[in-house]
């Protein structure tokens, strides 16, 4: 079994995030891939996030209709805030014998020195799947000096990355700006219907 993790505060989930989502599933030749929505993310406190029902809601709108889809509550079901080695190891315990792919952008590989225990992280994973997002320089040699055995357990995903963000979007929802089309539809419309980022 080869699963993929692919963590995130959703907020809002939108077609940047299925496309990697897709690319991940595709070219890892994976049997099913874990939304783990975020409830309380270390690297985020102190921002305001919308309420946790409603990015779920959103999160289970987008990805509707895909089996191998699927939400893990891994850590909507623990406290916060929840640390990426902690649910990888959870997910280890969890599948047994199965291959995890650990789904972070380029940005995220840049930061992974900062992470809570990244050494940790590694060992519970297969590899870390990496989409690189546009304009990211990553200095792979100098991360392989903090983090002795990163090199080996990272694989590259090119994708046709789309340079959308959840903040632009929640930024032009504020702004009553045009978001419509960088949404899936369902999710569009539950964004519309709560007023969420006005």
């Amino acid at each position: 079994m080869r699963i993929g993790i692919f963590g995130g505060t959703f907020d809002p989930p939108h077609v940047g995030h299925l496309i990697l989502a897709a690319e991940a599933l595709e070219q890892l030749d994976l049997d099913r891939l874990l939304w783990v929505l975020t409830p309380d993310p270390p690297h985020k406190r102190g921002r305001t996030l919308s309420p946790l029902e409603v990015r779920l809601r959103m999160v289970s709108a987008a990805i509707e209709g895909n089996p191998a889809f699927e939400i893990s509550r891994v850590e909507i079901d623990r406290p916060g805030p929840q640390f990426a080695y902690e649910t990888a190891k959870l997910l280890a315990r969890q599948f047994p014998g199965a291959e995890l792919y650990y789904l972070i952008g380029g940005d995220s590989l840049r930061e992974l020195p900062t992470w809570r225990n990244p050494q940790e992280l590694l060992a519970a994973v297969t590899a870390l799947a990496v989409v690189r997002r546009p304009r990211t320089r990553i200095d792979l040699a100098r991360l392989e000096r903090l983090i002795p055995g990163l090199s080996a357990k990272t694989i590259f995903i090119p994708a046709p990355l789309l340079d959308i963000s959840s903040s632009q979007i929640r930024m032009r929802a504020a702004q009553s700006g045009t978001y419509r089309y960088f949404l899936p539809e369902k999710v569009f419309r539950i964004v519309e219907e709560t007023h969420l980022y006005r």
